[in-house]
């Protein structure tokens, strides 16, 4: 899988690049098919400062991952930039394992109807 960061007022230090790499090798490994060489993945992160005039600094996660004509979005916001990008990427295993339950329960329902056509032929 190929990965995009971008960075939004904040810099990004190889420690934030190894981890968001990490994370997503995760998701990589365990939900996109190792012969799939078209997935994408566009991460960008950044820092809100004065959130709700509190003065406190916010950082976002949001993950948009392109694999073949699939597109998923992921986006957290949290007090800590390892959390939001924990929570996009738990958000973004979820809906991916989602979409990947349904494409096979599609599948099951058609050969399950093939199957009881073939039931009622007689041989």
């Amino acid at each position: 899988m190929k990965i995009n960061i971008k960075a939004t007022n904040i810099e990004l230090t190889k420690s934030i690049r190894e981890y968001l790499e990490k994370k997503l090798s995760l998701v990589d490994l365990k939900l996109i098919s190792p012969e799939d060489t078209s997935a994408i993945c566009d991460v960008e992160v950044e820092k809100t400062t004065n959130h709700h005039k509190k003065g406190e600094d916010i950082f976002r996660a949001e993950f948009n991952l392109h694999v073949g004509n699939i597109f998923i979005r992921s986006e957290s916001s949290q007090n800590n930039l390892y959390a939001a990008i924990d929570d996009a990427k738990d958000e973004l295993f979820q809906s991916l394992r989602s979409k990947k339950n349904k494409k096979q329960d599609t599948g099951r329902k058609k050969m399950s109807k093939i199957k009881r056509l073939l039931r009622g032929l007689k041989w």
